[in-house]
């Protein structure tokens, strides 16, 4: 059974860095589509970032433009989430799940996803 687990969150000031990684075990992912989803306290969730399997394309939201870079090693069966530029509104846990192939035509739809890690929390403090 294919599952994902998310690490490396943690505590961050304004304005710093984090690299999250989502790490696939049970089968191969390599044929799997993964995005990254957050949802902050009170909020719903919301898409991040998702890459495709195939030819790599990724998709941002736009409030995470030009601070995030999603990218995957199928060798290793992970996915990363570069975030740097971190904003207090960056808060939430952050979740990847797979989807086949491709990408959503939106980065927020989430309905295709099959495979969902537990989480890892992201906290900004300015």
């Amino acid at each position: 059974q294919l599952r994902f687990v998310e690490s490396g969150g943690g505590l961050v000031h304004t304005g710093g860095s984090l690299n999250l990684s989502c790490a696939a075990s049970g089968w191969t992912s390599d044929y799997l589509a993964i995005g990254w989803f957050r949802q902050a306290p009170g909020k719903e969730r919301e898409g991040v970032s998702c890459i495709s399997s195939s030819d790599g394309r990724t998709k941002y939201a736009d409030s995470v433009k030009g601070r995030f870079t999603i990218s995957r090693d199928n060798a290793k069966s992970t996915v990363y989430l570069q975030m740097t530029s971190l904003k207090p509104e960056d808060t939430a846990v952050y979740y990847c799940a797979g989807q086949n192939l491709f990408c959503p035509g939106s980065v927020h739809d989430a309905v295709g996803m099959a495979y969902w890690g537990k989480g890892t929390l992201v906290t900004v403090f300015s």
